[in-house]
C-alpha cells in the first residue's frame, strides 16, 4: 500500500467519519423504530431505474432517502440494458393484458436463462386510445410479464406502464410503440 498524504489522509478520515455518523443514525434509527409495537423497519436499499443505489429508512412517521457513494464520490450504479423488448402484439390480443400459456412459458424461459440479478419491466402503447386508457393498459402489461419473471425465480427492481408517452418511432398505430421493455440488471 502506498503513502497517503495529509490531504488523502484528511478525505479518507471525513470519508469515515461521514459513514460512521450516517451508520450510527441507521442504528439509532432502527433501535428507535423497533420500540414500535408489532412494526419493525430495516434499511435497505433501493435501486432506481437508471441503476443507481440508494439507501432507504422509513420509521413510519418520517422516512429518507441518501445516495450510495464510491470514496472519489460518485454514486455506486449497476449497468442495465435492454436485454428484451417484446413486441405486445406477440404477446397480448387488443386491448387484454392476460398472456396465453405458450407465451407464459417463452417468457419464463427467458427470464431463467437471463444473466441478471435483476429486471426492470417497462410497457409502452401506441396512441390509439386516451392517454388514461394507455398509462392503465401499459401498467396491466408490464405487471403481468413482472409476475412472470418473479414466477420465474427474477428479482424485479422496478414496473411501469408509460403508455404512448415513449414511442420508438412516429405514427398514430406504429406497431413498433406496442412493447414491454425488459432491462437487465447485471
Amino acid at each position: 500500500m502506498g503513502k497517503m498524504t495529509a490531504g488523502t489522509m484528511k478525505m479518507a478520515m471525513g470519508g469515515l467519519l461521514a459513514g460512521l455518523i450516517s451508520l450510527g443514525s441507521v442504528s439509532s434509527a432502527v433501535s428507535q423504530a423497533r420500540t414500535n409495537v408489532g412494526e419493525e423497519y430495516t434499511p435497505t436499499i433501493w435501486v432506481d431505474p437508471d441503476g443507481c443505489t440508494h439507501w432507504v429508512m422509513d420509521d413510519g412517521a418520517e422516512g429518507y432517502m441518501s445516495p450510495r457513494r464510491n470514496r472519489d464520490g460518485s454514486p455506486i450504479c449497476v449497468r442495465s440494458d435492454i436485454c428484451g423488448i417484446i413486441p405486445s402484439d406477440q404477446l397480448f390480443a387488443t386491448d387484454e393484458h392476460l398472456i396465453s400459456e405458450a407465451n407464459k412459458q417463452r417468457l419464463m424461459s427467458f427470464f431463467q436463462n437471463a444473466d441478471a440479478y435483476g429486471f426492470l419491466i417497462y410497457g409502452h402503447t401506441d396512441e390509439r386510445a386516451s392517454d388514461e386508457y394507455n398509462m392503465a393498459l401499459s401498467d396491466r402489461r408490464a405487471n403481468t410479464v413482472a409476475a412472470v419473471a418473479r414466477q420465474a425465480g427474477g428479482s424485479v427492481v422496478d414496473v411501469r406502464g408509460f403508455g404512448e408517452r415513449q414511442p420508438r418511432v412516429a405514427g398514430h398505430e406504429a406497431a413498433e410503440n406496442r412493447r414491454v421493455e425488459i432491462y437487465c440488471i447485471r
